[in-house]
């Protein structure tokens, strides 16, 4: 299962959901769905905007997890 890792990343770079959303020009509601639920499913085009916006690779907002 994979889970998202963007409030991780995006608060330790100093991004809140409403920076990261005008950054990344993807709507506030889809960061703030991301944000509160890691396994909210993004389509690859917008977690690739998401990730060049922080300056990581798409990888980086990724994270596999066992569904135990």
């Amino acid at each position: 299962m994979l889970r998202l890792r963007i409030k991780e990343v995006a608060t330790s770079k100093g991004y809140n959901m409403s920076t990261l959303s005008r950054a990344a020009d993807v709507p506030f509601i889809t960061i703030r769905r991301a944000w509160k639920n890691p396994y909210y499913e993004l389509r690859l085009a917008t977690l690739h905007k998401i990730a060049m916006a922080l300056g990581v690779p798409t990888s980086e907002l990724i994270e596999d997890v066992d569904e135990s």
